[in-house]
């Protein structure tokens, strides 16, 4: 099957009645063309998992996802600009960085911003892939959130808006706030368990900065496009057509 009739399929939204061997030729075309291609070192998110390389298939039915295309990194990342169907919206799997793979883009409408949605999503991700984090950063609404779950478990759990919660033992990389150069015994007061550690810190020790990758960062394999609702294919996702210059 030539190059142009794969962008056919994409453009007409078969990609959900592709069989194996046209499958197999989707992720070729993904490898190939994103041979010589510069990698993107900003991440455009505020809100993303994690998920370890050597297990993240289990994502897709932890997260109910669908109609996976392999895709460029570059492809991937206006995700969130991607046309959506009624209740069914595309989700960006990205390629694998530094042995770790993240996953964003309408996580919003895909998982919800409930508390539950959010520490629900992290742990069904830890049973299906072993470990899981999430990371959340919002400047403009006050929050700052980071969680690590670990066979369907919260291990430890950072949340921010008004007042820090800290739930779970430190883990080994961690600062206690007792032992922050800035804190007095005197005047300060902190929880047995308290950290210092935002996301933006937090995601440096656990997995991958996104903000930015790390210039040396081992990028490996094609990301994923994958829907949030079954048999709807990708029309009009035309990003996924585009030939590389």
């Amino acid at each position: 099957m030539s190059e142009n009739r794969l962008d056919d399929l994409l453009r007409a939204g078969f990609t959900d009645r592709l069989g194996e061997q046209d499958r197999k030729l989707l992720a070729r075309r993904a490898l190939l063309k994103a041979v010589g291609e510069n990698p993107p070192f900003h991440l455009p998110t505020c809100w993303w998992y994690v998920v370890p390389a050597d297990s993240y298939e289990g994502l897709f039915a932890a997260l109910n996802l669908h109609d996976r295309v392999p895709v460029t990194f570059r492809e991937g990342l206006d995700v969130a600009d991607l046309p959506a169907r009624p209740h069914a919206d595309p989700v960006f799997i990205t390629p694998e960085i530094d042995g770790w793979r993240l996953i964003f883009g309408n996580l919003d409408s895909v998982i919800g911003r409930g508390w539950d949605d959010m520490t629900g999503a992290v742990e069904r991700l830890s049973a299906h892939c072993g470990q899981a984090q999430m990371f959340y950063e919002d400047f403009a609404g006050g929050a700052d959130i980071w969680m690590v779950a670990e066979a369907g478990h919260i291990r430890r759990r950072y949340a921010q808006e008004s007042t820090p919660e800290w739930v779970g033992e430190p883990l080994p990389w961690e600062t206690l706030a007792v032992d922050d150069e800035d804190f007095d015994p005197e005047f300060d007061e902190a929880e047995p368990d308290e950290g210092t550690a935002g996301a933006m810190e937090a995601c440096e020790h656990l997995s991958v900065h996104p903000r930015p990758v790390d210039d040396d960062a081992e990028i490996r394999g094609h990301g994923w496009l994958a829907m949030s609702a079954p048999q709807v294919g990708h029309k009009a996702l035309e990003e996924l057509a585009r030939t590389q210059p």
